[in-house]
């Protein structure tokens, strides 16, 4: 697979409910209060129900494995938290990852994710590369 520098290579809505944060408590063992009752996220002083941050996390890096398919080995990837996804009782949260080529070189594609949540970015130089 070629990579361009400026190219979208994806983009994906990913949307998550309080049994999206319940199902990914039991995969991950992370069972915090603050990812499933809101008296808990009140009490810490939170917004409310936080999706796991690994979560937010591993969704990003999916968006790109799943446009790239078999040819995807990524060699390195790194974030940075910068505010929290809540997912409200009722209406969930949508999380929207779009993923476009920072730099190429010999061995490598750099892929920068742009992670939001409504108008939020929740991920900051959430960066990853692709073996060529």
């Amino acid at each position: 697979m070629s990579f361009t520098v400026g190219d979208v290579i994806a983009e994906r809505t990913v949307h998550l409910t309080r049994e999206s944060l319940v199902r990914y408590a039991g995969a991950s063992g992370d069972f915090n209060p603050i990812h499933y009752r809101d008296d808990v996220a009140a009490e810490v002083g939170l917004p409310g129900v936080l999706a796991h941050g690994m979560l937010t996390m591993g969704l990003a890096s999916s968006v790109v494995v799943a446009a790239l398919g078999d040819v995807a080995k990524i060699v390195d990837y790194g974030v940075r938290f910068t505010k929290p996804v809540v997912v409200d009782p009722q209406d969930g949260a949508d999380v929207t990852v779009v993923a476009k080529v920072a730099a190429v070189d010999e061995e490598t594609a750099r892929i920068d994710l742009k992670v939001t949540h409504g108008e939020t970015t929740v991920l900051a130089k959430a960066q990853l590369r692709v073996a060529l």
